[in-house]
């Protein structure tokens, strides 16, 4: 018994020294029947501390029921090479001590029982990793349909998804990413639909990251990205279980990972940005008008400061007379060239809402209001810039956070800039320039191997309607969507 005792005082100090003494780890000698002793050992951050009792008591349990079927075995003998599950919530499983497995499995959140005296260690896998309910995404609102979001939880995401599928045609495939963190990442698809050359992309891209530490969804969407330097997102962000499952039934692959709710999906189009839930939940009529409206929001977000630069700076002749003696009159006030005064403008609207993000959410708003209100009344004032400019500016903010992707609204605010450096130095030629370059560059974009704006280039005739319009349900075999995988009925 003694000897026993220093053996299992030794491994003790050894598991400790393993786990670099850290302060949320446990390991302890407990009393194993018989006279025997064994080593309990599990991270208290990840097991709620009032079940492991519970748990032993059911391992005990379990030692009890094996000894009674079969009476043969000894009260104390471990259940070898058999996994059983108490009250749906606790699995008990017994396999030979393994070093290595053994910190796996405790950094994964299960308790362990090591039986020195034959050589196995049983595992009590019942972790308690603490994560969010699936409420409402802050930055996905919608006005009709689900209010559920994703988690930072694989059990609880694939149930979002899986309640809205119930189909065993629809696949999950799990994987560790990250050599030192050990992160899981998994991705969904249905079988029947998905796009095969898609998900042999995604597959071969996933399967060639190599990492010592992953910890964050942008490091996944580098790996997956066709063109990492380009500055449109080639693969769709959201934390909407009812979106990805809608992307799911048109032939698209859903990636996510534990330490993050935001789901990545493609391949997608140009134009799957500019779709939101309230399209399909609306009347049709309705949801075809303001995907229309947000489609065309592209263009002046992108284009309107330009335009007002290239005008003041070069055309003036296009505006009507009394317009344009009223322009005149204002920017001569300005001592500015109308480049820095665009610039003042759109870095102050940019620094106004990137504080209104950082700061907490009651005072965010308040900052944004007032912030937008006193500044732009005040620069007027200063004579730093003009009343039009203020409402070119104005109106090109809220032209690009119509978009419903928070990605491609990005994007589009960084295009502004150089637009504008065109359209001082050349004008309308500068803006036809940089809209030559612009469409060139989304021609030869693609997402997971496919073409980024279709359905124009390639052109599909069939297929462009999608773009505009929001098609009704009603139509018989016909399934409602933004991608054709396939050449089928269902497309």
């Amino acid at each position: 018994m003694l000897q026993q005792t220093t053996t299992i005082q030794q491994e003790i100090t050894k598991l400790s020294e393993q786990f670099l003494h850290s302060s949320d780890f446990t390991v302890k000698e407990i009393p194993w029947g018989s006279g025997e002793q064994a080593i309990l050992c599990f991270y208290s951050s990840l097991v709620k501390k009032s079940e492991v009792e519970s748990n032993l008591n059911l391992l005990r349990l379990a030692k009890r029921t094996i000894s009674y079927e079969n009476p043969e075995t000894r009260i104390d003998e471990p259940i070898r090479n058999r996994t059983t599950t108490f009250d749906d919530s606790v699995t008990i499983t017994t396999e030979p001590y393994n070093n290595e497995k053994l910190i796996d499995y405790i950094c994964n959140g299960e308790t362990l029982v090591i039986l020195l005296h034959t050589h196995e260690m049983i595992r009590l896998d019942s972790p308690d990793f603490v994560h969010r309910t699936p409420d409402e995404p802050e930055n996905e609102h919608v006005l009709r349909g689900s209010h559920e979001g994703l988690v930072e939880n694989f059990d609880s995401n694939v149930s979002l998804i899986r309640k809205r599928i119930k189909n065993n045609k629809l696949i999950v495939k799990k994987l560790i990413l990250g050599k030192e963190t050990k992160t899981v990442a998994y991705y969904f698809y249905v079988e029947d639909i998905v796009d095969k050359e898609a998900l042999k992309t995604v597959e071969e891209r996933l399967q060639a990251i190599e990492l010592d530490m992953f910890y964050s969804v942008g490091q996944l969407s580098d790996y997956l990205d066709d063109q990492v330097w380009s500055p449109f997102p080639q693969l769709l962000n959201t934390e909407r279980p009812d979106r990805v499952v809608a992307n799911i039934l048109e032939g698209k692959i859903a990636i996510m990972t534990d330490v993050s709710p935001t789901a990545l999906i493609g391949p997608v189009t140009f134009f799957s940005f500019y779709q939101s839930p309230d399209d399909f939940n609306a009347r049709v009529l309705v949801g075809t008008f303001y995907r229309i409206m947000r489609i065309f929001s592209f263009l002046s977000a992108i284009f309107l400061p330009a335009f007002y630069i290239a005008i003041v700076s070069f055309h003036f002749e296009v505006l009507p007379l009394e317009l344009a003696n009223k322009v005149k009159s204002d920017i001569n006030q300005i001592p500015y060239r109308p480049l820095i005064e665009a610039l003042i403008m759109e870095i102050t609207i940019e620094l106004i809402r990137e504080a209104s993000v950082r700061l907490p959410k009651s005072i965010g708003q308040t900052i944004g209001i007032v912030g937008g209100l006193v500044i732009g009344e005040s620069i007027v004032s200063a004579g730093l810039v003009s009343n039009l400019m203020v409402i070119v500016v104005a109106f090109t903010a809220i032209s690009s956070f119509v978009v419903p992707s928070v990605e491609l609204n990005t994007s589009i605010r960084m295009l502004r800039f150089p637009f504008m450096l065109l359209a001082a130095l050349f004008g309308f030629f500068g803006i036809v320039i940089g809209t030559f370059i612009l469409v060139i560059h989304l021609l030869n974009l693609s997402s997971l191997k496919r073409p980024y704006f279709s359905p124009i280039i390639p052109f599909e005739p069939k297929e462009l309607h999608k773009i505009f319009l929001r098609g009704p349900y009603y139509k018989a075999k016909k399934q409602v969507t933004s991608f054709s995988p396939q050449k089928d009925d269902k497309s």
